[in-house]
């Protein structure tokens, strides 16, 4: 399902079920048998995309291996209200202990996915990219970028490393966008690409003649950005972003631009409503033995 459970992930999994758990949940121990048997069945509460059952198995794996998850869709999946995506069987114990956690990913992970797939579709027609920004929850990003391309859209840079990006602060730093630009070029990574942030015309002329990779149009007009379009014309990669929305996507798409950024994806993307509904298996009977 395009996401390996690494241990990064696993352990970002465990904390926040210890954060949950702690000591023990209080409750469940409290009213369940050790031996009570059950089926958690984790039910869409209203339409989207679903993303996260792929951590499901690993997390109740967690608490207990005796679990059984199995999913009845796939993450990028567009699911209606009522839907059964997942279920989860084992001790009733187990179930309840990491009910929320996994509802916590699911819910949040489906959110993005269902908001990005709206982006998406508004543009699907253009040959023009959606893709996200490192606007993200601290420690979850590797997990809410997964969620945008369950969406259908594509990852930016994941972090500081694996591209650079040149903004106003580093040519304050540097003396010169040209001289921001060389220097990362003598430590950068022979196949990493370096996009530069300009805000008007002049900065896309002097990135161009750096040779910029990418340039990142921020926060432009439409018509500024059309004429910008045609000044690259091809020769470097066109980004917009910025002020971008749901109303405006379109016409933004339509200046000719190769990617439009959106950061809301990652951080304003309502959650997605998921529940799971417990059925208790019945007891086995013990047998008794006849006297002779």
């Amino acid at each position: 399902m395009d996401l390996f459970i690494t241990p990064q992930i696993e352990q970002l999994l465990r904390l926040a079920l210890d954060e949950d758990i702690g000591a023990g949940d209080l409750t469940t121990l409290s009213t369940v048998s050790a031996d009570s048997q059950g089926k958690g069945s984790f039910r869409a509460k209203r339409d989207g995309v679903v993303a996260g059952l792929v951590l499901l198995e690993k997390i109740f794996f967690i608490i207990d291996p005796a679990v059984e998850v199995r999913s009845f869709s796939r993450d990028g999946d567009r699911v209606e209200r009522g839907t059964v995506v997942a279920t989860a069987a084992g001790p009733v114990r187990a179930l309840l202990i990491g009910e929320r956690t996994a509802l916590n990913f699911l819910q949040r992970l489906s959110g993005t996915a269902t908001l990005t797939r709206r982006y998406v579709e508004a543009i699907k027609d253009l040959p023009c990219k959606l893709i996200d920004t490192r606007k993200t929850t601290p420690g979850l990003r590797t997990l809410e970028k997964y969620a945008v391309r369950m969406g259908g859209g594509m990852n930016h840079r994941i972090g500081l490393y694996d591209a650079g990006l040149v903004k106003d602060n580093h040519i304050t730093a540097a003396g010169s966008l040209r001289q921001a630009l060389e220097r990362i070029r003598r430590g950068a990574p022979f196949m990493a690409r370096i996009e530069v942030e300009c805000s008007d015309m002049n900065q896309v002329q002097e990135a161009l003649d750096a040779g910029a990779d990418v340039i990142m149009l921020d926060n432009m007009g439409v018509k500024e950005m059309r004429e910008a379009v045609r000044l690259i014309n091809k020769r470097a990669w066109v980004e917009a972003s910025g002020g971008i929305t749901l109303e405006n996507l379109r016409e933004v798409a339509e200046t000719g631009v190769d990617f439009i950024s959106v950061g809301a994806l990652t951080h304003s993307a309502p959650a997605v409503d998921f529940n799971m509904k417990i059925e208790i298996s019945p007891k086995k009977e013990k047998g008794t033995r006849n006297k002779g």
